[in-house]
């Protein structure tokens, strides 16, 4: 497996979201915000 620092990046960001998300510290409108940035993501590297 080869995995250049880009998409290490991303996967550490992922994690970092989705973690603020199952915490549930963070109000509707950030919510919304941070599970496009997952969508997003996931779509980038191709997990979804």
């Amino acid at each position: 497996m080869n995995i250049n620092c880009q998409e290490h990046r991303k996967s550490m960001e992922l994690l970092s979201l989705r973690l603020q998300l199952k915490k549930g510290l963070c109000h509707s409108k950030k919510r919304k915000e941070i599970e496009k940035r997952i969508k997003r993501l996931e779509k980038e590297l191709k997990l979804d």
